[in-house]
């Protein structure tokens, strides 16, 4: 019987302010089911308000 190893592939990613422009928040995601760049709405602490975060290279 041969064993099938499964490789789940997640890519560490970086969340920057779209306001002040500050690299606030790391994270992970699955390269294969979001290949497109990451958008969530996420507090700022340099703004001090939940402001949109979009991944960065």
């Amino acid at each position: 019987m041969k064993t099938v190893e499964v490789e789940i592939v997640r890519v560490k990613i970086t969340l920057a302010c779209t306001e002040c422009k500050q690299r606030n928040y790391n994270t992970t995601k699955e390269k294969k089911n979001h290949p497109e760049r990451m958008e969530k709405k996420k507090y700022c602490k340099f703004c001090r308000r939940h402001t949109l975060h979009k991944e960065t290279k």
